[in-house]
């Protein structure tokens, strides 16, 4: 008997299509008979870390993902780290969850910062990659909820994330109205291009694909034009999209805007793609129906950790631009009276270290509200919204977004609390000269109602980034460090008289 659904299922594809291809990378093809037994082997092995909790740092590879089912085998809770966190975060991480192995690919790098606290090192073999195991030294010991099978660390707009606890349970939920809804079979092939270590991923892009007999192409983040939080070649993953025959895929919504100019200078689209979810951050409608136009088979979603990741998405049999699709069949949504999106049905277990547990509803912090056709709609983050002196609420993220569609504007942040009208901080694109944004914003005015609109701009004085503390290292805004660097000078424009 399995502990999980999922490698219950992986035992029946193994039974059923022992040949057919579970996971490929560049040096390796891992059929679903061999997946099998390279979890059993592994959880096996692992039986002695039983109780303790283990941080996984590994690039995107068939590797990360053998160690995370042998983990949710085993009932041993894993904390996924991704390489776009600062060592700080890192840190944070491994101390907050009470890690105490770390299994990684990159020992040059985790060895000068847990120095102090390695007692002995291993190197093992995955899937033909080297490992390197640490056994690390607990600071202090650290309760998780019972049940936990994964702790994610988002970043948020704080500086240290907080732990997010899931069940096994939590994440097959949504994997399974996952596979339902985008109807996988086993002739999809999932190209995965987001980090492993990123939630979404893990559940739609992994777990998904398993549990119906789909082939994963996992590399690394390098073989298909991704480094860093923010470096991309994106005619290197259009390329990938096509070599490895991907029908489905995951974006972010810079992902998307890069490939839309790609396609839109002339380059061939990928063929096989019948199914573009992107999530992470809210979509243009613009945007969505560029790439339309394109014939990119785009699907918005919309999720968070502490629902296990997707709570809803479009579908090809039912998909409304400008919605994140209709709720999926494992949880309900209702609003509150402010209109905050409330799930239920899928709550976390509780964060690391937080005494009161979350019972089954999730309040979202996110505005938004549901058609008469059960379409989701999102109009921005509750905390984020300010109120004009004129009464009026406004969601900056909505007016941010249309302007981050121009080709001119790299970045934008707005302000307006309890003012009259509103001030963009405005990164402009490497040659876009002042009259042209001014057009910008004169076009994007004209389709904002009047109190979302903006008034006057200035520029900023360097762009917005993880390294200034105006960017979450998943590149939201965080408006109060942007707002401490710019308030003088968007004070000073209130104080000029207007015409």
């Amino acid at each position: 008997m399995h502990h999980n659904k999922l490698m219950a299922a992986i035992a029946e594809h193994a039974a059923q299509q022992p040949d057919k291809l579970a996971l490929h990378s560049e040096h390796i093809a891992i059929d679903y008979a061999t997946l099998y037994l390279a979890i059993s082997e592994q959880a096996k092995a692992w039986h002695a870390l039983v109780g303790k909790t283990v941080a996984l740092a590994v690039e995107n590879s068939p590797a990360w993902v053998i160690l995370d089912l042998a983990a949710l085998e085993c009932l041993i809770p894993l904390v996924p780290l991704p390489f776009f966190f600062s060592s700080a975060q890192w840190l944070h991480a491994i101390q907050d969850a009470g890690a105490e192995i770390l299994i990684t690919d990159h020992p040059e790098t985790f060895e000068p910062l847990l120095a102090d606290r390695i007692m002995q090192a291993a190197q093992f073999t995955v899937a033909g990659k080297k490992l390197t195991q640490f056994d690390l030294r607990q600071t202090h010991p650290v309760t998780l909820p019972a049940g936990t099978a994964k702790i994610t660390y988002t970043s948020g707009t704080t500086g240290n994330p907080k732990g997010v606890c899931l069940s096994a349970e939590n994440m097959l939920k949504v994997a399974a109205s996952i596979t339902q809804i985008g109807e996988l079979n086993a002739q999809d092939i999932h190209l995965n291009v987001l980090p492993l270590a990123t939630l979404l991923e893990n559940v739609a892009g992994i777990y998904a694909p398993l549990l119906a007999g789909a082939s994963c192409v996992v590399l690394p983040s390098q073989a298909i034009g991704l480094s860093g939080a923010s470096g991309l070649d994106v005619q290197k993953l259009c390329n990938m999209l096509g070599v490895a025959h991907a029908t489905t895929a995951i974006f972010t919504p810079e992902l998307l805007h890069a490939l839309v100019l790609l396609l839109e200078a002339g380059a061939p689209p990928p063929c096989n793609l019948r199914f573009l979810a992107v999530g992470g951050a809210s979509v243009s409608p613009q945007l969505i129906k560029r790439a339309k136009d394109l014939m990119l088979p785009v699907y918005e979603g919309y999720g968070l950790s502490e629902c296990a990741s997707v709570v809803s998405l479009n579908q090809p049999q039912s998909n409304k631009v400008g919605s994140v699709g209709r709720v999926l069949p494992h949880v309900n949504v209702t609003l509150s009276d402010d209109n905050e999106i409330i799930v239920q049905g899928n709550a976390y277990l509780g964060y690391v270290g937080q005494d009161n547990l979350p019972g089954d509803t999730v309040p979202t912090g996110d505005i938004g509200h549901i058609d008469d056709d059960g379409y989701l709609f999102i109009s921005g983050r509750k905390k984020n919204i300010f109120i004009t002196s004129f009464g009026r609420n406004v969601s900056p993220e909505w007016v941010e977004r249309e302007l981050k569609i121009s080709p001119l504007i790299a970045q934008a942040a707005i302000f307006g609390e309890a003012r009259p009208w509103n001030v963009a901080v405005i990164v402009p694109k490497a040659l876009s000269t002042t009259a042209q944004i001014e057009s910008v914003i004169q076009t994007i005015n004209q389709h904002l109602p009047d109190y979302a609109r903006i008034k006057r701009w200035i520029n900023a004085d360097a762009p917005f980034s993880v390294a200034n503390q105006q960017l979450t290292t998943n590149g939201r805004n965080r408006r109060e460090m942007i707002w401490q660097s710019y308030q003088d000078k968007i004070n000073a424009l209130y104080e000029e008289v207007q015409p």
